[in-house]
Order: structure tokens, then sequence, then C-alpha cells
């Protein structure tokens, strides 16, 4: 937090992530206050993975091509028009069903832009040796926003209103906004010997992906991920299921256990920001991974609320523990003119993670929730002791 660039990074960072958060309960509750459907309740934020999937590859492209400090500047500037324009929607009362739909997707695609900007520029504001340290904190920010956007959304919306909440929420995103404008511009990287002076858009995309195949370091980081977001992550969508039908603790209890989920998140968070570069990053990756899809077994299995609340923190803790240092390995082992866009490559987990809920949705359906998640926890835990075994480069690595 010594370096300026880094400090300004975070409290963007922070008003970002609370302001995002904040949405997930603001627009799910105003479209189901509009329309007392689950079905648009379902789709409002299906509608979001959409712009992830075909615009992450421009995006990691852009960050590389251009300032990323400046394409952080106008996504987030964009954002906070955004919600201010919904707050104005809600407080006139000409707010409908189309405009949530409409910004929603507008919402997610500047998210797009944010995402490989801000990952690649964390890198750009700290020393080589702290990279691990600058995201271990970043992730303690996204997991603290993560517990109080909801939270404070929740308040907001019952003291003041809907509207209200959209409007504090473009406050957060103007401010995240104006700290970005504050931080130096960093140093443009040098293109790389004998490289042409521009390529197009296409190029750009291919040699990521290129690059992210034939590095094996990076490579091992990114199937690590992609393993963990298809097989293991998914199973959170089911959450409702556990808490009212098999555990039959309510709502309430459901809150309990992402509360549990989002402390072992924090510990671990805590850990690699305090451990940074002397942990054993690939091994510490491979195995967080493995027990992350022992756990969810067990979790599975689980009688007693108590069990499952030590099982969420476990959980919540492995999967901060892997995902943290694989985008620490994926930044140290990728050159900065590269950074944007293995890092959009990396946030397209998401989109695996949307395809996961709906695997586990369709198991649950036919085998029933404990046997589907036990099921997928245990085919996540053989995919990645498939990787220990295939990939033996990849426990190397520091």
């Amino acid at each position: 937090m010594r370096h300026r660039g880094y400090r300004l990074t975070s409290y963007g960072h922070a008003a970002n992530s609370l302001g995002g958060w904040m949405d997930e309960v603001t627009r799910g509750w105003l479209i189901y206050q509009l329309t007392d459907s689950v079905l648009q309740l379902g789709l409002i934020r299906g509608i979001q993975a959409i712009p992830l999937f075909f615009l992450a590859p421009v995006a990691g492209s852009v960050a590389d091509r251009y300032s990323r400090k400046g394409q952080l500047i106008i996504a987030q500037g964009v954002n906070a028009l955004i919600f201010a324009i919904t707050a104005l929607l809600v407080v006139t009362d000409l707010i409908r069903p189309w405009h949530l739909y409409v910004t929603a997707f507008l919402v997610a695609s500047s998210q797009v832009f944010q995402q490989p900007s801000r990952g690649a520029l964390i890198s750009d504001m700290v020393p080589q040796a702290l990279i691990t340290n600058a995201i271990g904190i970043y992730a303690i920010i996204f997991n603290i926003s993560r517990s109080l956007g909801p939270a404070i959304a929740g308040a907001v919306i019952v003291l003041a209103g809907t509207g209200s909440a959209f409007w504090l929420q473009a406050l957060l995103l103007g401010a995240a906004t104006v700290w970005t404008m504050a931080i130096p511009e960093p140093k443009a990287a040098k293109p790389a010997p004998g490289a042409p002076a521009r390529v197009s858009f296409v190029t750009s995309i291919v040699e990521g992906w290129r690059f992210s195949w034939k590095n094996e370091t990076v490579r091992a980081g990114l199937t690590c991920t992609m393993l963990a977001s298809l097989l293991i992550a998914p199973f959170t969508a089911l959450l409702p299921v556990f808490a009212r039908d098999l555990l039959h603790v309510g709502a309430s209890g459901q809150g309990l256990l992402l509360t549990a989920m989002g402390g072992g998140a924090l510990v671990s968070a805590a850990l690699i920001a305090s451990a940074g570069h002397r942990l054993p990053r690939g091994m510490v990756m491979l195995v967080s991974t493995m027990v992350y899809g022992l756990t969810i077994i067990a979790f599975a299995a689980s009688q007693w609320f108590a069990l499952s609340l030590a099982l969420m923190a476990l959980v919540g803790l492995c999967h901060v523990h892997s995902n943290g240092l694989i985008m620490t390995i994926i930044q140290t082992y990728t050159p900065k003119e590269l950074r944007g866009r293995t890092m959009s490559i990396f946030m397209m987990n998401q989109v695996l993670v949307t395809l996961g809920a709906m695997l586990f949705g369709a198991l649950a359906d036919g085998l029933g929730p404990r046997l589907a998640v036990g099921a997928m926890g245990a085919i996540g835990f053989a995919a990645i002791a498939a990787m220990y075994v295939g990939m033996p480069w990849a426990k190397k690595i520091r």
C-alpha cells in the first residue's frame, strides 16, 4: 500500500466492488417487485453472462493495445451513468422490466472491460516480488465487498427505497472513477523484438490464446481454474435446496452458509496477502483445489448444520487459495504486453460457472441434490488429481 498507484487502484476496486455487489441485490429485488416472476429473476442474471462470453477476448486485447487506466476510467464512468439513469427511472416511476434487462446487459458489458484492465493494472503498480501480496489484498477487498455490498443494498432499500440504492451505486462508481483518474499512468510495455507495430484485433486475440497454450505455467493455471469452475464451484447454485429442504434452516440458514464461506475466503485472502511469493504456489493451487472437491463431497453428505457451516468455511478457504494463487501465477509468468489478454481468458471461467450451475441443476433433478453435488465433487477431485499426475511441472511452480 506504500505504492501510490496501487493504493489508488485498491480504493477504486473497493468502491467498484461494493457497487457491483449492491447491484446483485438491488436489480434482482426490483425485477421481482415489478414482475413477481421467478423466471425473470433468473433471466436478469443469465443475460449478464452473454457479454462475458462474446466480449472478454476483445476486452483483453484492448487492455494490451491501449491505456489500461483509460479503459478502466471509461468502463467505470459508463457504469456510474447507467446506475444514475436507472435511479432516475425508479424515482420518477418510469421504470419498466425491459429497462432492467437493457441496463443489466450494458452494466455487464462495461464490467467485462473493467476486469482485464484492472487485473493487469495491479501488476503494473507494484514490483514483481509483491504481485502475490497485491493480488491477496485485491481478494480481501473483493470478499469484504461481497459480504457488505448485499447487506448495504438491503438496508438502503428498506430505509429509502430501490431508487436510493441505485443512486448510491452510481456514487460509488463515480468515486471509483475519480480515484482511477488519479492513478499515475504506467509505462507502456515494449513490443516484442521483431513484432509488427500494430496487428488486427483478431490476430491480437489469437496471440493471447497461443501464448496461454504454449506457456506451460500459464496453461496449468488456466486448466486448474477452468476445471474447478465447471466441476466444483457451481455447487453453490443448489444452496437454497440444501438450506430449505435438506438442512431445514431456511433463508437465514442459507445466509449463514454464505457468510461462513465468505469468512473462509477472507482468511484465505489474508494468508495469500501476507505469505506472498514464499508460497509454493503450484503445489498449493493443486492441493487446495483437490481439497475443494473433497469438501463439497462431505458437504453433500452432511446431516448437521454446524458441520455444514464448518465445511463451507473450508470451501471458501480452498476456493480463494486456489483461485487467487492462479491469478498471481498467470500475471507473474505473463509478459506485461500480454497480461490483458491472459486475464480476459482467466475471467471467462465465469461462463463455465454458469454452465456448471446448469449441469448441477440437471443432475440434481435426476439424481437428487446430495448425489449430484457428491458426484460432481468426485469428478472434480479426479480431474485435478489427473492434472497433478499428468502435469508434473505444475507442482513446481513458485
